[in-house]
């Protein structure tokens, strides 16, 4: 373990030392900021501490997918917040209010607007139904392998999605820090996840959030105040100078802006909201605490974090559009007729530049940084755990696997994603990171928030209509997604979409919700009416963390 960090390091460090070569024709567009290099490297070297320090206490399965159940409720509420604060909110949410204005406001509320689903209808029943994974919950009173085989796949796809913008995000930071080239920059990152995961496990990942989200909102605060001190910290003068210059004027602070489209943005809507219940990474979270009680103290600390942060991010975007888009030095887009217009996901790294110099710079590219890695390693642990916890030691194994064996599944999962991740990143380069997040949400919240919600409240949930359910929101969201104008045209680069919207919530999630419904009232069999009376023994422990036995003994 020892030999392989120290090898990893002198890696990285000998890659920063020929970055200056592989620069050089990008260096009028970012010179070297050795204040950022320097600050990359410290967190590299801590992350790397806290990795080797998790590695020697991960000893279980428990502890490599949960931390042994040991965290607090308010310090899995901040790793929640690390998790949810993702690359799409710092540079994607900031370049879009850049842009957009109020619509990037928009935006976040319906990010927001999902925590109130999990406190109230699911942190309970999380904690006290689960063990390592949401498949534990769907597959609950129903058939275990078939169900955990379409929760795992299901998870899969949202994690590629939601990788798809991480690294996206880590390509385009290194490559502004370093001037690397996006390819090797993404490599590096898919790297440095596969070691935090591979050893540090659970434990690595949670301290690497938690530190990553004390970081991001200290980051920040102190960027949206620097920039606000400059109009007299005054929002009403900022709206007024922002409107002045932006090509969209007055309706920049409108909504309608990005989406005039009604069915795109009660789909996009819909999406952010029902798909943050269904994040494999987020709900994966809620075993880390000791109980319910903590589960929920969880959600209330996130929900805070989350959005005060959201606040922090409007504010810096407004500001970017009056000192960001009239230097010349750290201008992100064009101007016609005097007008601000365009824009990219690096816009807060130039505000952060202009209002602190390369030492702000350095810090707040060095959280960015920690954030990709952070909500990275969470997504491939939730990957790895599909992969190894549901398909290999519940399908394939049928519960007869050794926890060493497991373990060492998880490992080999967790490379195997890292390759995948570098892949799609590099295939994705010029997507929009917050974009792509609304796309895995959207996919979330057709293929896991109906059968998750179904197979916690509905007692008439059934084997086949879970897999009903599970399988038409999870292919129709997916073939939406692949037939819209974001793969359709912008990747695949064919002329015009085959689907005219591009959200697929809308339709892929009432398409998953009837199914589940209209197959399991059909299902007559006996195997059926025994999955409907074992709901009561579910419910039981739903409610107390006890089956029905348990719970009257207790």
């Amino acid at each position: 373990m020892r030999h392989l960090l120290t090898t990893l390091s002198l890696l990285l460090l000998s890659g920063l030392a020929h970055a200056g070569p592989a620069m050089e024709g990008a260096a009028e567009k970012q010179p070297l900021n050795m204040h950022a290099i320097a600050m990359f490297l410290v967190f590299v070297a801590m992350t790397m501490g806290i990795t080797y320090w998790a590695a020697s206490r991960t000893k279980s399965a428990a502890d490599f997918y949960t931390a042994g159940g040991g965290i607090t409720g308010f310090q899995n509420g901040l790793a929640i917040a690390g998790d949810y604060m993702s690359a799409a909110t710092l540079l994607g949410l900031t370049a879009m209010t850049y842009t957009q204005g109020y619509d990037g406001y928009l935006y976040m509320l319906a990010f927001f607007v999902g925590w109130p689903c999990i406190l109230f209808l699911m942190a309970d029943r999380l904690r006290n139904l689960g063990k390592f994974t949401f498949a534990d919950i769907t597959a609950y009173r129903l058939n275990q392998g078939k169900v955990r085989t379409m929760a795992a796949v299901s998870s899969l796809t949202v994690v590629c999605f939601y990788l798809i913008a991480q690294m996206v995000g880590a390509g385009q930071l290194i490559k502004l820090l370093f001037g690397l080239d996006y390819n090797i920059a993404v490599i590096a990152v898919g790297a440095l996840m596969m070691v935090y995961v591979t050893f540090g496990g659970m434990i690595a990942t949670t301290w690497v959030q938690i530190i990553k989200a004390c970081m991001l909102l200290f980051g920040g605060t102190l960027v949206m105040l620097l920039a606000l001190s400059q109009f007299d910290f005054s929002y009403t003068k900022l709206v007024a100078r922002a409107t002045e210059l932006h090509a969209k004027g007055f309706s920049l602070m409108t909504p309608g802006n990005l989406l005039s489209d009604p069915v795109t943005a009660i789909s996009l809507c819909m999406g952010l909201m029902f798909g943050t219940a269904g994040l494999p990474h987020i709900l994966m979270r809620f075993f880390t605490v000791t109980d319910a009680k903590e589960a929920r103290k969880s959600v209330l600390y996130a929900s805070g974090f989350v959005g005060y942060f959201f606040n922090v991010i409007f504010l810096m975007g407004l500001a970017a559009i009056l000192i960001v888009g009239q230097n010349p030095e750290f201008f992100e887009g064009g101007v016609v007729g005097g007008k601000l217009i365009g824009g990219g996901n690096m816009v807060v790294m130039h505000l952060a530049k202009a209002v602190g110099g390369n030492m702000l710079l350095g810090f707040l590219a060095a959280v960015a940084f920690a954030t990709i890695l952070a909500v990275v390693s969470g997504l491939a642990l939730a990957g790895a755990s599909a992969i190894s916890h549901d398909l290999y030691a519940r399908v394939i194994k049928k519960g007869s696997a050794t926890e060493a064996s497991e373990m060492r599944v998880s490992k080999i999962a967790t490379i195997g994603l890292g390759i995948v991740a570098i892949g799609l990143g590099i295939l994705f380069e010029k997507q929009n990171v917050a974009f792509m997040v609304g796309l895995a949400f959207g996919i979330a919240a057709a293929a896991n928030f109906p059968v998750l919600i179904l197979s916690m409240y509905w007692k008439g949930l059934t084997t086949k209509g879970a897999l009903a359910g599970g399988y038409a929101g999870l292919i129709s969201a997916v073939l939406l997604v692949v037939c819209s104008k974001s793969v359709w045209v912008n990747v695949l680069g064919n002329p015009a979409p085959l689907f005219p919207y591009e959200q697929p919530a809308i339709f892929a999630m009432p398409m998953a919700f009837l199914a589940a419904w209209l197959v399991s009232k059909m299902d007559g069999s006996a195997q059926a009416q025994a999955e409907m009376e074992a709901f009561e023994d579910q419910f039981v422990r739903a409610q107390t963390g006890y089956g029905a036995a348990g719970a009257a003994a207790h």
